[in-house]
């Protein structure tokens, strides 16, 4: 373990060997596209009559009017830019009304909104057992966008050779749109299922904000009958089965050193090689500790986890001065297979054993370079003669917590549902793992609720600009969505 380790023995081990931590179990699942949950294909009959295609039409219409409120569904809050998600809940509510039980229809509506104008919308398609079937994770809110950098009016619906464009239409209202109509057709059509149906369209999500979204939904108990069967978390891309995603920690180290004219450079400490050298010692010790693992390749991860600086700032001075102090700050990219707050304690040590014995170890560049000043160098009161490296997490633990990565159950009837059905509506199927980080899946996961994740939008153009979706991937999502409703119907007693 990390407490074992004497003075400078980072540099003393040739080996990068790590220093004990969490890695592989048991043996390795590869994930696959050849799995299923039955042997037959799923049979619509078990739908009822539900329409087994889209109605476009319909559709379009309904994303048009969501589109229309992206302007007040921004969501930025670094830039103080908050969304009014009510706005679009009211759309979702006001299509689904006919067929409410409040209208004598068969859906439960509610609104859930623990923050004024800023509603999550929870509905029930009432089963006959308590067997149930999720999906959540379609989000209200939207990335800002600007229009001046796109070629269509981002918060206006543009339809052109099958592909619809505006902000929000593959993040995430193309999916809040697909949802309801299929909602709607469950409320029309009435048709007697064994599972419930809960969908729950929510809030903040782009954010990271706490108590406003499915984060206080899940903690006030008002998805927990949802722990009775898969959870198909609807905000990925391409239509195809994801099984993993990656956690994000954004960091920033301060390296403080000695200003001094650039003539005298061993009577300074200069914070800008101090910085390098520090990030490259973080670094190295990262990668010795946190290697790729076998799990990360199993679940077609692009890459393991990674520690890297993205941005450096330094204090204004003078070309002929030493710089006396340098920021430099970037990410960790975690594989769900790592603990985030294994990964913060290690680096917090890196960082303490740096301060406090391996400082006058890093490599120098040159005679004259210096981290810590020679005895004979006099300096005033208040000036350092060890330079000093600063961690600072740029998040809260718990917001990091929320972003963790998850790797889905490749054992669940759920998995094998969307597998199954992706692979009968496409003829072909590839699951895949993405580097990039969902809020709160790893956290439901852990409560019990068995996250599957899939979305139908496009990977390239998340967050992007001229953002689209095209109607045929919609109108095929339709199908999956159908498909994994009648594959688990037919395993149900």
């Amino acid at each position: 373990g990390r407490s074992m380790m004497s003075p400078m023995s980072f540099f003393r081990r040739d080996d990068g060997a790590a220093t004990g931590r969490s890695g592989e179990a048991s043996p390795v699942k590869q994930i696959s596209g050849d799995v299923s949950l039955t042997p037959s294909p799923a049979d619509f009959r078990l739908a009822g009559t539900v329409d087994l295609q889209l109605d476009e039409a319909r559709y379009i219409a309904l994303l048009r009017r969501l589109i229309a409120e992206s302007k007040h569904l921004q969501n930025n809050p670094r830039l103080g830019i908050v969304p009014e998600e009510k706005r679009a809940a009211q759309i979702v509510m006001d299509e689904l009304a006919p067929y409410s039980q409040a209208k004598g229809g068969p859906l439960i509506v509610e609104e859930l909104e623990y923050v004024a104008k800023r509603s999550n919308v929870k509905v029930v398609y009432p089963g006959t057992t308590d067997k149930t079937l999720s999906f959540v994770g379609m989000h209200f809110d939207v990335v800002p966008a600007d229009p001046t950098t796109w070629d269509k009016d981002p918060f206006e619906l543009t339809v052109e050779d099958g592909k619809l464009y505006g902000r929000g239409t593959t993040d995430c209202l193309g999916h809040v749109a697909l949802l309801t109509r299929f909602l709607v057709e469950l409320g029309r059509k009435r048709p007697r299922l064994k599972r419930t149906v809960i969908v729950l369209f929510i809030a903040a999500e782009e954010g990271a904000e706490k108590d406003v979204g499915v984060d206080v939904v899940v903690r006030n108990g008002k998805f927990k009958e949802a722990v009775n069967g898969p959870v198909y978390w609807v905000d990925s891309a391409d239509s195809q089965p994801c099984c993993g995603t990656t956690g994000m920690l954004s960091w920033s180290l301060k390296c403080t050193g000695r200003l001094i004219h650039s003539g005298f450079p061993q009577k300074g400490i200069n914070s800008i090689e101090l910085a390098m050298e520090a990030s490259s010692y973080i670094q190295r010790r990262f990668y010795a500790d946190f290697p790729a693992l076998a799990s990360e390749e199993a679940y077609c991860f692009s890459a393991g986890s990674n520690m890297k600086p993205t941005q450096i700032e330094c204090a204004k001075g003078s070309l002929n001065q030493i710089c006396p102090e340098t920021t430099v700050s970037g990410d960790i990219r975690l594989s769900p297979f790592y603990e985030v707050e294994e990964v913060q304690k290690a680096i917090e040590g890196y960082v303490k054993d740096l301060n406090e014995f391996d400082l006058e170890q890093l490599p120098t560049r040159g005679s004259w370079s210096r981290y810590a000043l020679d005895s004979e160098v006099t300096t005033m009161p208040n000036e350092l003669r060890r330079g000093l490296v600063e961690l600072k997490w740029q998040n809260d633990n718990e917001t990091f917590k929320l972003y963790a990565g998850i790797a889905v159950s490749l054992e669940s009837e759920g998995h094998k549902a969307l597998v199954q059905a992706c692979r009968e509506t496409y003829s072909k199927v590839k699951p895949f793992s993405v580097n990039g980080s969902l809020p709160l899946v790893k956290m439901m996961q852990a409560q019990g609720f068995d996250i599957q994740l899939c979305g139908f939008g496009l990977m390239s153009v998340y967050h992007g600009v001229n953002e689209y979706c095209t109607v045929e991937d919609m109108r095929k999502a339709y199908e999956v969505i159908l498909r994994i409703l009648c594959l688990l119907e037919s395993v149900t007693s």
